[in-house]
Order: C-alpha cells, then sequence, then structure tokens
C-alpha cells in the first residue's frame, strides 16, 4: 500500500443534524480521497448517522471521531452544509478558515463577524460556475438536482391517482400531468422524474433557451400563446419585458396551470425572496385534489402566493406543500456530492502544504469573502522572500 502523505492541513466538519438536516459536509470516501492530497480530516462524534455513516465509517477511512471541542482546537478549516452560528464563530480562533454556504449576497453583518473574529471565510454561493476548473465545487447545481428529484416524489406521495397511464380491466387511467414552473438544474431534475414516474410533464421558464432543454428530456413547453418578439433589443438580444407584458405573462400562467394535476415549482433563490411563479389567481383554479409544491417557500416567501414552509389544504381542496428542505431529504446521495464539492474547494486553497489564497486568481477573489487580504499579503511576502 502507498505511503499516505504527512497531512499538512487538518479539516474539521460538526454534526449539524437538526429538525431538517440530515446531511453532512464529509463522507468517508472524501475522507480517504483527502488523505492522499495530505489533508487530515476530523469528524464530531454522530454527524454522519442521519445520512447512513457511521462513527466506524469514518475511522476506517482514516478520520479521527472526537468531540466539538477537539475539532475546534485542531483544525485548520472547517466545512459546512450550511454556516457557524454566532456560538461557533465566537469559539474558533484567527486565522481558521471557514468554507460553506455563507450567505455573504444578503447577510453582511454576518460576514462582517466572520471577519472580525479574524476567520477566512468561504462562499461556496459565489462560485463563478462559468469556470470549468469551478464545476465540481458547484453546491449549489449538486443540491438543487437532489432537490428537483425529491419534488418529483413528494408531488406523487401527496398525489391521490396514479402518475403513469394504466390499462386495467376496469378500464384505462389517465395518466396525470405535471407542470413545472422553472426549468434550471433543479426543474430539470424534476421533470426527468416525473417523466420516469409515467407522468405526462409540460415545463415553462421564462429564459426561451431553456425549451430545447425542456424539450430534450421529452416535456412540452408551455405555450402562453403570447408574442413577446417585436421591439427586440439591442445587438440582438432579447429585451426586458414591459410592466404590462410581465402582467400578462403571469395571468397566462395562471390560466394554463389549471389544466394541470401537479404544479412543482423550482426557482429557488438563496438568501434572496424568490420570484412569484404561481399567484393566489392560479391556486383557485386549480382542481380539487391538485397537488403544488414549492421548493422555494421560506420566510421570505414562495414561487407560490401564499405558500409556507409545510403543508396546507386551501379551500378548494388544493394541497400546497412549501419544501425548501428536500435535499436533506435524500441526506445520503445529497451528502456524497456536497462532500465532494467542498473537499474540492478545500482542496484549492491547499498549496504546498498550507491553506493560501493568491490575489488575482479568479476563483480566490470570487470565493474569498473575509480573510483575503490578509492570506494574499502572506502569499506576496513568501514570493518576495
Amino acid at each position: 500500500m502507498a505511503e499516505q502523505p504527512e497531512a499538512g492541513v487538518q479539516f474539521g466538519v460538526f454534526n449539524e443534524t437538526t429538525e431538517h438536516e440530515r446531511r453532512v459536509a464529509l463522507t468517508p470516501d472524501i475522507v480517504a480521497r483527502l488523505r492522499k492530497q495530505g489533508v487530515g480530516c476530523l469528524i464530531e462524534q454522530g454527524a454522519g448517522l442521519a445520512a447512513q455513516y457511521t462513527d466506524a465509517d469514518y475511522e476506517r477511512a482514516g478520520a479521527r471521531v472526537c468531540d466539538r471541542q477537539t475539532v475546534l482546537a485542531t483544525c485548520d478549516a472547517f466545512g459546512f452544509v450550511s454556516r457557524p452560528d454566532a456560538t461557533l464563530v465566537t469559539a474558533m480562533r484567527p486565522g481558521q478558515w471557514v468554507i460553506g454556504m455563507l450567505g455573504s449576497f444578503t447577510d453582511d453583518a454576518y460576514i462582517a463577524s466572520l471577519a472580525q473574529a479574524g476567520l477566512t471565510a468561504v462562499a461556496i454561493e459565489r462560485l463563478p460556475r462559468q469556470l470549468s476548473a469551478a464545476q465540481s465545487m458547484d453546491e449549489m447545481t449538486s443540491q438543487n438536482s437532489v432537490m428537483g428529484y425529491k419534488a418529483a416524489l413528494v408531488a406523487a406521495n401527496a398525489y391521490q391517482a396514479f402518475l403513469p397511464m394504466m390499462t386495467t380491466a376496469a378500464g384505462t387511467i389517465r395518466p396525470a400531468k405535471v407542470l413545472v414552473l422553472g426549468a434550471g438544474i433543479a426543474g430539470l431534475q424534476a421533470i426527468g422524474t416525473a417523466r420516469r414516474l409515467g407522468a405526462v410533464v409540460t415545463a415553462y421558464d421564462v429564459r426561451p433557451a431553456s425549451k430545447g432543454e425542456v424539450e430534450s428530456l421529452g416535456a412540452k413547453f408551455l405555450d402562453l400563446g403570447l408574442d413577446f418578439s417585436a421591439g427586440q433589443g439591442q445587438g440582438g438580444y432579447a429585451r426586458q419585458l414591459t410592466k404590462e407584458e410581465q402582467a400578462a405573462q403571469q395571468a397566462a400562467v395562471d390560466e394554463k396551470a389549471a389544466q394541470f394535476d401537479i404544479v412543482i415549482t423550482t426557482a429557488k433563490v438563496p438568501g434572496r425572496k424568490p420570484p412569484m411563479l404561481l399567484t393566489a389567481a392560479g391556486v383557485k383554479a386549480l382542481h380539487r385534489g391538485a397537488v403544488i409544491v414549492d421548493c422555494a417557500a421560506s420566510d421570505l416567501g414562495g414561487n407560490v402566493e401564499g405558500s409556507v414552509v409545510g403543508t396546507q389544504v386551501t379551500e378548494g381542496g388544493v394541497t400546497i406543500i412549501g419544501a425548501p428542505y428536500l435535499a436533506s431529504d435524500v441526506s445520503n446521495t445529497a451528502s456524497n456530492l456536497l462532500s465532494r464539492n467542498v473537499a474540492d474547494v478545500l482542496s484549492h486553497f491547499v498549496r504546498d502544504g498550507r491553506l493560501r489564497t493568491v490575489a488575482g486568481d479568479e476563483l480566490d477573489d470570487a470565493l474569498v469573502v473575509a480573510g483575503l487580504e490578509a492570506s494574499a499579503t502572506e502569499e506576496s511576502g513568501k514570493k518576495g522572500e
């Protein structure tokens, strides 16, 4: 067996299990991979149980399983499913690194608290996804894919009829008609899963380019019966719709939604108010027994007017499921994907056996929201020696 390189960087993960969170930011296979790169791993006791990984699994992979205080005292960097709370930030020492979805777009006060604590903060939500080198680090894409898959299953479970067409001795049962609003990563996964379950699937997205992606999965693209092609923008680009056109578009979506048995909405924007995709009028027009799964439901609102986290049934008998935590309900697969994303982000910053940033590096400049100036200054000093 090849000898493992000595660990120059210690990476730690805490138990983040809560009422809605079952994922873990480190899996045993990633422990083994990081060891080959000279990164040692520590994990808090029981952190992986909800994702079906035992402490013994981590120990066999080469991780050190210990209490929270030992992880805090020993590690150079920490990986998170989301982000550390104020208590944990206070317990960290200056110079340690925090890697996760930190909410940096909307929570300036939180990022300031990390900087004030002397921590280097790496916000994965700022990943420049267009870079080929960043693809394996893209936590948003990996988790949204899991979310879209689970959304279709949740909808199927709540819908009180078959999804596929069934021919029986008692007659033929028509297939369920599913509408997916939002054809990004989650929406495309929801489309594919609903089709595999036998439903007839239609989808809509405001991006014209999404039509080809929807149809490539065997689904129909929703025809709103509107033409916004007149008055093309400069340079051949699509122009922004007027307020009147936006209103007409929304009214058309609401009207068309009435034809469907299941509606899945997937336009989730971390830390920001999600766009409205289905209004109260659209919900009211759905038939009794119809099911809506709103993946963007939150305290800020959702894609569906009036949706909240949890399940509610309208006076008209429409079930609305506000489900922002769907990736956590597929905790094993979601953790596998997420841990690879976090590990690849960490590996990018391990240079010559140490954690370092480089000013001018596109990924470094994009991801590091606290501590970059100090780290870059140190790196520049090393180059000048």
